[in-house]
């Protein structure tokens, strides 16, 4: 499969990390580790391990199809891979299909794996990140044509880490949405609870006076650290969220 850069990838680059694209089938992760750690063999292996989630995944949706087809959520038939269940759980936390933390789960489940390699990790999945720093990082928002777009930054410090950081757009993109936010971004140590719930508070952007409302029902789900919503030139925030020019 041919890699096709995707420009928002730039808003999360860090220098003093070496980054590479890891991409199996639907699954195209950008993936950063410290540059002592990086050697020529890691590209293949990231890819065998998105195959080794992957496959049990693909073997559970024959199994049973309604769990990549449904919006709401779904209890996971026994012998479902671990990946499935903790999609599931999020799903019911949030509201949503399980599919919903499909993006979220395949960058936690991998970043996991990587902490084993490098100390410091960064995963990038369709705009949803888990990582892990030991110093300050600065994630760069991308909130379409809204005025903030490419202009702000979350500020991450290390003791807020590991950390899932996962977008959920109405505007941008391919995902399904049935809002209209340019971006809404949820925090939690869990990649996978983040990206579920980004996807259903972003759902609830259908105009700006619903910006709050997505951040408070973010915000109120357990294991949920903080909340931003962008619509246009307006941005809501609660919880723990460090803004930062980019």
């Amino acid at each position: 499969m041919e890699y096709m850069e995707r420009t928002y990838r730039k808003l999360h680059r860090q220098q003093d990390l070496v980054h590479f694209q890891a991409v199996v089938k639907e699954t195209d992760l950008d993936v950063a580790v410290l540059r002592t750690r990086f050697n020529d063999h890691l590209v293949k292996w990231v890819e065998n391990l998105v195959m080794e989630y992957r496959c049990p995944l693909e073997q559970y949706i024959q199994r049973h199809p309604e769990f990549a087809k449904t919006l709401k959520p779904l209890s996971p038939l026994d012998g479902a891979p671990a990946m499935a269940v903790e999609m599931a759980e999020a799903a019911k936390l949030a509201g949503t299909g399980p599919m919903a933390a499909v993006a979220g789960a395949f960058a936690q489940y991998v970043g996991k794996r990587l902490l084993g390699r490098s100390r410091e990790v960064i995963i990038e999945n369709g705009g949803d990140i888990y990582m892990r720093c030991t110093k300050k990082r600065k994630i760069g928002i991308f909130a379409g044509q809204s005025p903030f777009s490419n202009k702000i930054a979350l500020e991450i410090p290390p003791e807020q880490s590991p950390l899932g950081i996962c977008t959920s757009s109405g505007t941008v993109g391919h995902a399904l949405s049935f809002g209209t936010a340019d971006a809404v971004v949820v925090l939690s140590p869990s990649a996978i609870l983040a990206d579920a719930v980004a996807t259903a508070s972003a759902n609830m952007v259908k105009d700006v006076e619903d910006l709050q409302k997505a951040v408070d029902f973010a915000t109120s789900i357990k294991g949920i650290t903080g909340a931003l919503a962008i619509k246009d030139d307006k941005m809501a925030v609660k919880g723990q969220v460090r803004i930062a020019p980019l």
